[in-house]
């Protein structure tokens, strides 16, 4: 039947696009939705893709889409914990309940999801877990507590995690795209904490704002990102890290070359501060 892959997030942006881009190549792919997966025609009209619901956040719906995936097509191959989004903001003025849902998503999601697909690929001796970090699980920008703290976390427990899995004969894997041309953006303006009654952030907040506009001017497509996942999943290399985009390969490559201080001073000369 070909090889099968499991995606989590597929309504927009990357999980959208790898779920096209695998279909073209002959796998079976598993697209997982959150919600309102009856809606939608584009996916559920390609042969070999079946769209679930599955929601990060509840283990009992992570259960339900994998034991789904096993039963339709009797394999998973590879599993790509994609779900994801960036709150962004002062940590000060940002809600308790806010705090969670970013590690809900972001880092307990992807734990949960590998938790329940890893028991198939260990019985199977074989599989491929990809996990979409960000250039921001190696950088830094004001006003990203949150959405960084959560990708330095999944930089982190996906190295911790390579070790016990390759035990298993299951690869680790993760991606590292730069700044991609999807909803994410809009998704951090709807999600930008920021009480205008602390005066005493207001030309910091504006100053980073302008800046973030600037860095965000050059955007790569959804594709190099589907492209590289694909590469990932395909090259049989034990390879842990896969950079995706060009900002990306400048900005972490550049990071690497310098130390904290000397990293801070350039990020504040670009932000204006």
């Amino acid at each position: 039947m070909g090889k099968t892959i499991l995606i989590t997030g597929c309504s927009t942006g990357i999980g959208r696009m790898t779920t096209k881009y695998f279909h073209q190549k002959g796998w079976n792919v598993v697209a997982t939705v959150r919600s309102n997966l009856e809606k939608d025609e584009e996916l559920n009209a390609l042969e070999n893709v079946l769209v679930v619901t599955l929601d990060v956040t509840k283990e009992e719906s992570i259960k339900e889409a994998v034991t789904t995936a096993i039963d339709w097509f009797g394999k998973i191959d590879v599993l790509v914990n994609n779900a994801g989004y960036g709150a962004y903001g002062l940590l000060e003025s940002t809600p308790e309940k806010a705090i969670k849902m970013q590690f809900d998503v972001n880092v307990l999601g992807t734990l949960l999801v590998s938790k329940h697909v890893i028991p198939h690929m260990r019985k199977e001796g074989e599989g491929t877990i990809i996990n979409i970090s960000s250039m921001g699980g190696k950088i830094t920008f004001p006003l990203g507590t949150l959405y960084h703290g959560s990708k330095f976390a999944v930089e982190g427990m996906s190295e911790a995690l390579s070790f016990e899995l390759e035990a298993l004969g299951i690869k680790l894997k993760m991606i590292e795209p730069g700044m991609i041309n999807t909803n994410f953006e809009k998704t951090v303006m709807r999600n930008l904490y920021f009480d205008l009654s602390l005066q005493e952030y207001g030309e910091f907040v504006q100053r980073v704002l302008s800046g973030m506009k600037y860095i965000g001017s050059s955007r790569s497509e959804p594709i190099i990102v589907a492209e590289k996942i694909f590469e990932a999943a395909t090259d049989g290399k034990k390879q842990l890290r896969y950079i995706a985009g060009p900002d990306a390969e400048e900005i972490i490559t550049t990071r690497k070359q310098l130390d904290d201080d000397a990293y801070m001073a350039i990020m504040k000369q670009q932000m204006g501060l």
